[in-house]
């Protein structure tokens, strides 16, 4: 009879377990505040503030120091390497603002999205040189899980058997990675929303894309209860001339996870994909109303739909600090009621119904 060896110990896969399921307790998910410095830049730009990194410390800070009421919605806030080792004016790192708050502070792992070669416009993602290094570095430094984004396209003849293959390699080997190093790894497989094709085509594309993925994971020994899912929602291109209602979106969503995410995996976090605030929320909500079985916490780790009402209000003034951080537990508070399928709707911010899709989103 074969012998498996037992890749993790029992005091690591302990570790992990308990750090999943309490970023994904009932009612809470994950600020992603990891832009890139670029990306960051765009944001800034939107309200004429200059990208600098001072700036970009000042943004954070008012994120990261709102009320304490915002630990009851974000259990995590994924950071970019920039923002993990900055500090408050007052000198406190923003790592201990948020251990204090009883946030776990994450960190974004990847290099970025490049061009898959022998493909036509597919992707992979950089990072994996030195990333044991880096996540034994993070962990040190107070991080408690990380996150790696991989993006697949679908077109007439996207995405392909190379590129769904390629990627889900390429996350399970972070996945590993992360969890010999203590860090529990946020599984990121992005079916873009580009494109005009309907609901089912997003459904069966990203059914595809979830399969390869966890027999990638299974195949390199990934503790699967030591890790949490970030997939795309499954929605209809942008361009669609179709308009499906939140229960359709929500009805192949858990269906697209159904058929292909085990049960022992304990939380899948839905990015939101350049959908406005107020749609993110009604969607997610939808998710979780449905009564279809769903094993997992459904729940939400969400940038541009948590930030956008806060950048708006905010405008680079300092007088309007409060007001942004208003707005931020405004949204938090609507995603945690929407990860229990509770939001009622209407819990507009400033730029809540504004679409904030991003062609080829990249950051």
């Amino acid at each position: 009879m074969p012998v498996f060896p037992q890749y993790l110990t029992d005091k690591q896969e302990d570790e992990l377990r308990q750090i999943a399921n309490s970023i994904v307790m009932p009612g809470k998910g994950i600020l992603a505040a990891d832009e890139s410095t670029g990306t960051i830049g765009k944001r800034l730009a939107s309200i004429s503030v200059e990208n600098n990194e001072e700036n970009r410390r000042k943004y954070r800070e008012l994120l990261f120091t709102s009320d304490d009421a915002l630990a009851e919605n974000i259990s995590g806030v994924i950071l970019f390497h920039e923002t993990f080792y900055q500090k408050t004016k007052s000198g406190v790192p923003f790592v201990k603002v948020l251990k204090d708050k009883g946030i776990h502070p994450g960190i974004k792992v990847d290099k970025g999205v490049v061009p898959l070669a022998g493909t036509d416009g597919e992707s992979t993602t950089q990072g994996l040189d030195s990333l044991g290094e880096r996540c034994a570095q993070y962990k040190k430094d107070g991080a408690s899980f990380a996150k790696w984004r991989c993006v697949l396209k679908i077109g007439n003849q996207t995405p392909t058997y190379q590129a769904m293959m390629e990627n889900a390699n390429v996350l399970a080997r972070y996945a590993s990675i992360c969890q010999q190093n203590g860090l529990v790894p946020i599984v990121e497989p992005e079916v873009l929303c580009d494109g005009d094709h309907d609901l089912e085509t997003a459904q069966k594309v990203t059914e595809q894309v979830l399969a390869f993925t966890y027999k990638a994971l299974s195949d390199h020994h990934v503790f699967l209860e030591g890790t949490l899912l970030k997939p795309n929602m499954v929605t209809a291109g942008q361009s669609c001339p179709t308009k499906y209602t939140p229960e359709e979106n929500a009805k192949a969503t858990v269906l697209a996870l159904s058929r292909t995410v085990p049960a022992a995996m304990p939380g899948v976090v839905f990015l939101s994909g350049g959908q406005s605030e107020e749609d993110s929320t009604l969607n997610l909500n939808a998710i979780n109303q449905y009564k279809g079985p769903k094993p997992w916490a459904l729940s939400f780790s969400f940038g541009r739909a948590l930030q956008a009402s806060v950048l708006k209000a905010w405008q680079g003034q300092d007088q309007n600090i409060k007001a942004a951080q208003d707005q931020l537990l405004k949204r938090a508070k609507a995603n945690g009621l929407a990860a229990m399928g509770q939001y009622k709707g209407g819990e507009g911010g400033t730029a809540s119904d504004q679409s904030l899709f991003v062609p080829k989103h990249s950051y």
